[in-house]
Parts: structure tokens; C-alpha cells; sequence
């Protein structure tokens, strides 16, 4: 089990703390003031669909930069490179453009309160209750990364054991969820979003000037490592090497479809945000106000892995002091002065708390909603759904306390939590987007697909660490994890749905993708119609500045 090494240990004073202080109760009081807006279900897992466009925007960025995102990113920009960027511009920024135009009409049009439930109502029981079991574990897994990565913090700060860190931490993050819902969540998202940024900014200009500016980064990164390390697509031909280990098709089509359209538009966690807006205008522009940031957050994450890298040049390798993981702490250890310092571990604790509270949130909302009101105790009342979520929120967190062993395995933990999306996001994807526009696709056709598309990649995983496959890095594993999931759903879908029939047309109105459906502008507020709140602009928008900030990293 890896523990942050002795040497990363911070010192705070009494202005740190004080900062970090402010931070928790403030924090808590949102939850409280969260707290009388939530009188039924639909209040405590979607915020009685009252949210503006902003708010949950940049919820939806905020849910996605939690611990695992700050410490997981960095840790990939010291073993990667540029190649990092990646996970930005081509895994982040097309699939969250697609949920905004083309997919939040069918989720929000349709009611549903979660992922699987859609699909109860696309196939039928079995495929539902297989969805929603998957991605309830799979939430609780991610829960569990967050989980250690904020052990990191805690041990940093205090030279706590992980399971203590592990156990304070969960503990913080269930009060505030079950005191105030996911409106709650949704508002402390916002809050945490620009405190991560305001801790991050000054690690990342303090660690520039220390290597040099960013052109002595660039030197000293370039003699270590390569031209290439600094070069997002050199070396990604077929037959060459690049620190990823893997060509541009298996990047493409693992990470840039697969894996990212996976992530981006079935995982509960982020969809939830774009569900909790006050119509479905703002339920559109929820995702694609939200890549705006997204594609320049690399600058305070990706940047400080490099800087790491330059000043402590061993990291990760065999035999050193520090895992890939620690990349930040390491720059807050050697860089940051007290008041400074507050702030950053406030950020971290932040982003450890975004994380959490949005994979438990999901996690309340699918188990209650899909699992125990569908199959184990439908038609109660409203309140006893409220009360089976609060206890779910609970156990989501005791569980993912239990699972943050299993990424402490993990020398970089953005490597296990790929393996997770290949895993159970690219197969409910792949059976989804067959379900949204083949009107032939059938409920057997959903549930053998989602089966075997999700044990297959779980099959050349176990291959690849027992060795009886041989890939190049971890990463290449999991794009083509991905890859072979989304195969095998489609392989398996297509044919048992020529084999069975099919919903008659009446059945399935609404949830099949139309011209009409997909044009459907729902209820609309004065303003809705302004030119820079059309979502084809915001999209298309983002796309462009997406190309662009490829550009330098690609010659």
C-alpha cells in the first residue's frame, strides 16, 4: 500500500488553518441554507429542477475536477507529457458538446431522474436493473479514488495512517450531502470551482519561477526527456514510441470516442448537474458552458506534473522517494509559503469534496430511485424515498472508504480510474447510443450487450496484468479495454436484435432520437432566446477553441 513519503509533510501555521477553518464552516453553512429547500425527493436528488445554467455549469466542471482529477492529472502530466492534453481536448470537449446538443433533450424531455431509468424505459426491467447495479458500483469505485487522494492531503498535513484519513474525510463529506441534498453539492461545486483555481494558480506561476519561466520548463524538460515529451501527437504512428505507449487510432477511437463519450454522456455523476437545470434550455448549455474551463484547466494541473518533473526528476521511476501521485504535494511542500499554503490545501480539500459528493450523490440517487424503489419497495411514500437516501448516502460513503484500498495500489491513480471507465461507462454508451437511434434495437438486445460488453473488457484487463497480453503502458491497456467494450456491445447488440422483436413505434415515442425530439426547446425563460445562449453556438464555439489550443502541441 503506498503512503506519501515523509519528506512531503507540510507546515502550516496558524493562518493555513485559519483559512482552512473558514473554508469547512462555510462549506457547512451552504448545506444547512441548502437544507429548507429540500421537502421531498426530487428536491434531494435533483434540486426540484430549479438550478440556472451557470450554476450547474460550472457545477458540471466542478464535479469532474476533484482530487483524483488534480493529483491524477498531474501525476500523468510528469509520466506523459503533452500527451496529457488528450484527456482534455479530444477526451473531454466533443462528448460534452454531443450531451449538450444532441442527448440532454432526451434526458430531460423524458423526466428521468438517472441514467439507467431511461433505459428501463427504452428496453426493459432486466437491462435496468444490470445498469443500474453497474453504475452504482462503479460510483462507489470512483468514490473510493477520491477517497485516497484526499488520504494523500491528510497524511501530508498531519502524517495521519490512510485508513484514519480515509475515515475523517468520508465522514465531512456524508454530513454535508445528507444535511442538504444534492442542492447543496451542486452550490459547494461552485464555491470549490474557483477556490481550486485560486490554490492552483499560485502553485503553478510559483513553480514557473522556479524552473525558469515556462521557457526554462521547456528546456529543462526537453533535455531530460525529449522534444517529444513536450509534442501532443509525436510518435503516435503506427510502429513509433511516445510515453503513452500507444498510436493515434487506439487514442482516437479508445480515448476520444470510447472512453470520453462513455464518461461524458452516461455517467450519472456529470449528467445529474444537467439534469437539476430549471428547463431544458439550461439543462443544453449546462455542459457546454462547462467545457469552456475544462479545456484550459491542463494550464494549473498538467503544468504543475511537468514543473514536478524538472524539480524532482526521478518521480515515479524505480527506487524514488515519490510516486507520480504526489506531483502536487511535492510543489506545495518546496514552493508554497504559509497563508499560500492555506489556500492550496483548502483548494485540494475542495476538490476531494467535488469528487466525492459527485459520485455519492449519483450513487444515493440511482440506488434509491432504480434499485430499491423500482424492485424493492415501490409505491411508498415520497418521504420514505428521502429517508432511503440519506441512508444510501451513508453507505455510498462507507463503501467508497472501503474501495480507497483498492486505488491505493495504484502509483498513478488516473491509470485505475481509465481502467473504471472502460470498464462500465463504454458499454452503457455503446448500448445507449444504439438504443437512442436504432428503433430496432431490442430489450434483449440492451441487456446481453451491456452484459458481455462489460465482461469483456474486464477479461483483456485480467490478461494484461497477468501478462498474458502485452501492451506498452497502462493507458494503451485501457484505451483498448475501451475499444473491445464498445465492439463486443455493438457485435452482441446487433444481432440478437435482428433475432427478437423489436417495441412497436408507439412504445417507444420520446425515446428515439427525431428531428422534432432532438429541436424541442421545452419551457422557456425571457433571455433563453439571446444569441449567446444558443447551444449550436456554444458548441460549435467550443469545438473551434478546442482545435486551436491542440495547435501548439502538435508540430
Amino acid at each position: 500500500m503506498l503512503i506519501l513519503a515523509d519528506g512531503l509533510r507540510l507546515s502550516m501555521n496558524w493562518l493555513d488553518i485559519l483559512i482552512l477553518i473558514l473554508y469547512f464552516a462555510v462549506v457547512l453553512g451552504v448545506a444547512l441554507a441548502a437544507k429548507t429547500s429540500v421537502k421531498s425527493s426530487l428536491d434531494f436528488f435533483l434540486s426540484g429542477r430549479s438550478l440556472p445554467a451557470w450554476v450547474t455549469g460550472l457545477a458540471f466542471v466542478s464535479a469532474n475536477l476533484g482530487a483524483i482529477e488534480i493529483l491524477g492529472m498531474a501525476a500523468n502530466g510528469a509520466q506523459y507529457g503533452a500527451y496529457t492534453l488528450h484527456w482534455y481536448l479530444i477526451g473531454a470537449i466533443p462528448a460534452m458538446v454531443f450531451l449538450g446538443l444532441v442527448m440532454m433533450p432526451f434526458y430531460y424531455n423524458s423526466k428521468v431522474r438517472s441514467v439507467p431509468e431511461f433505459l428501463l424505459k427504452r428496453f426493459s426491467s432486466s437491462s435496468h436493473l444490470l445498469s443500474a447495479s453497474l453504475f452504482a458500483i462503479a460510483s462507489v469505485l470512483i468514490a473510493g479514488v477520491n477517497l485516497f487522494a484526499f488520504a494523500i492531503i491528510l497524511r501530508a498535513l498531519l502524517g495521519w495512517p490512510l485508513a484514519l484519513s480515509i475515515l475523517v474525510a468520508g465522514v465531512f463529506v456524508l454530513a454535508y450531502i445528507i444535511i442538504g441534498g444534492l442542492t447543496s453539492a451542486i452550490y459547494n461545486e461552485v464555491l470549490q470551482f474557483f477556490v481550486i483555481v485560486a490554490a492552483l494558480v499560485p502553485l503553478t506561476v510559483l513553480g514557473l519561477v522556479r524552473v525558469g519561466g515556462l521557457g526554462g520548463l521547456i528546456d529543462k524538460v526537453t533535455a531530460s526527456q525529449g522534444a517529444q515529451f513536450l509534442s501532443a501527437w509525436s510518435g503516435t504512428g503506427f510502429g513509433q514510441e511516445n510515453p503513452l505507449g500507444t498510436n493515434w487510432l487506439t487514442i482516437t477511437l479508445g480515448l476520444g470516442f470510447a472512453i470520453s463519450f462513455g464518461y461524458w454522456t452516461t455517467n450519472f455523476a456529470e449528467v445529474q448537474r444537467s439534469m437539476s437545470a430549471k428547463n431544458l434550455s439550461a439543462a443544453r448549455r449546462t455542459p457546454l458552458i462547462a467545457a469552456f474551463p475544462k479545456m484550459f484547466i491542463p494550464l494549473v494541473v498538467v503544468l504543475p506534473g511537468l514543473i514536478a518533473l524538472v524539480i524532482a526528476p526521478s518521480i515515479g521511476g524505480p527506487g524514488s522517494a515519490y510516486e507520480y501521485n504526489e506531483a502536487i504535494p511535492l510543489l506545495m511542500s518546496r514552493l508554497l509559503p504559509n497563508g499560500v499554503l492555506g489556500l492550496a490545501v483548502t483548494g485540494l480539500m475542495a476538490a476531494f469534496m467535488a469528487g466525492v459528493a459527485a459520485n455519492v450523490s449519483s450513487f444515493n440517487t440511482v440506488f434509491t430511485n432504480d434499485i430499491w424503489q423500482a424492485y424493492i419497495k415501490p409505491r411508498m411514500p415520497d418521504a420514505h424515498y428521502l429517508s432511503v437516501g440519506r441512508i444510501a448516502t451513508a453507505g455510498g460513503v462507507v463503501v467508497g472508504m472501503g474501495t480507497a484500498f483498492i486505488a491505493a495500489s495504484f502509483s498513478n491513480i488516473m491509470n485505475y480510474l481509465q481502467t473504471l471507465f472502460a470498464f462500465f461507462n463504454v458499454p452503457l454508451f455503446a448500448a445507449f447510443i444504439l438504443a437512442l437511434f436504432w428503433k430496432r434495437m431490442t430489450a434483449q438486445a440492451g441487456f446481453w450487450g451491456l452484459l458481455l460488453g462489460t465482461v469483456a473488457p474486464v477479461c483483456f484487463y485480467v490478461s494484461y496484468q497477468s501478462g498474458m497480453v502485452a501492451m506498452n503502458s497502462a493507458q494503451a491497456a485501457n484505451m483498448t479495454a475501451a475499444i473491445i467494450a464498445f465492439a463486443v456491445t455493438v457485435a452482441v447488440a446487433v444481432p440478437v436484435s435482428l433475432a427478437t422483436r423489436p417495441k412497436t413505434d408507439a412504445e417507444l415515442e420520446g425515446l428515439v432520437y427525431s428531428r422534432t425530439l432532438a429541436r424541442a426547446e421545452g419551457e422557456t425563460e425571457p433571455g433563453d432566446d439571446a444569441w449567446y445562449r444558443r447551444p449550436a453556438l456554444l458548441g460549435w464555439g467550443a469545438m473551434v477553441l478546442a482545435v486551436l489550443c491542440y495547435l501548439p502541441f502538435s508540430f
